[in-house]
C-alpha cells in the first residue's frame, strides 16, 4: 500500500484511455458509491492509499470503469462501491414502469440490474413501493442509475 501525504490533483479526466496506455503501469482503484462519483469536488483515497484531490468541473460524475489518472508508473480507476438499495422484481411491465414513474416523480434515481430495478434505500421509497404494493428486498449492489436526478433534501 502507498501512503502519501501529496494529493495529485484531478482537474478532468483523460477521456477513453486504451488497454495500450497504461501497459506496463499499476492499477490503482478508487471505490466510490453512486452519489460519490457525483461529488466532483474533495479528498479521496485510493485502494492502494495514494491521496487523490477531485477538482472536476461542476456537473462531472465519474463512471465506474473510467480511468481518472494515468502517472508514469501507475494509473486509477473508478469502481463503483455496492451500496444499501432496494431491489424491485416487477411483475408485470406495467409495475416495472408505474415503479419507474414514481421514482422519477420523486426526483430519485432508478438502476437495472437484469430483471430488478434498484432504488436508493431511503424511507421515502420504501413508504412509496409499499404503498404500491410491488415485492422488494433491502439488499447490497452495485448502483448504476440510469439518470442523474436531483433530491430535494
Amino acid at each position: 500500500m502507498v501512503v502519501n501525504d501529496a494529493a495529485v490533483v484531478i482537474t478532468e479526466t483523460p477521456g477513453h484511455v486504451e488497454a495500450e496506455g497504461v501497459a506496463g503501469r499499476e492499477r490503482d482503484v478508487l471505490v466510490l458509491t453512486a452519489e460519490e462519483r457525483r461529488w466532483g469536488r474533495r479528498r479521496v483515497v485510493t485502494r492502494g492509499g495514494r491521496m487523490l484531490a477531485l477538482a472536476l468541473p461542476t456537473g462531472s460524475v465519474l463512471t465506474p470503469g473510467e480511468v481518472i489518472h494515468v502517472a508514469a508508473d501507475w494509473y486509477v480507476v473508478v469502481e463503483a462501491a455496492p451500496e444499501a438499495v432496494l431491489a424491485v422484481t416487477p411483475r408485470t411491465r406495467e409495475e416495472g414502469l408505474r415503479v419507474a414513474f414514481e421514482v422519477g416523480n420523486r426526483h430519485f434515481t432508478l438502476a437495472l440490474d437484469g430483471a430488478r430495478l434498484l432504488v436508493p434505500d431511503d424511507p421515502a421509497m420504501d413508504q412509496v413501493l409499499t404503498r404500491l404494493g410491488v415485492p422488494f428486498e433491502r439488499t447490497r449492489a452495485v448502483f448504476v442509475p440510469l439518470g442523474h436526478g436531483h433530491r430535494h433534501d
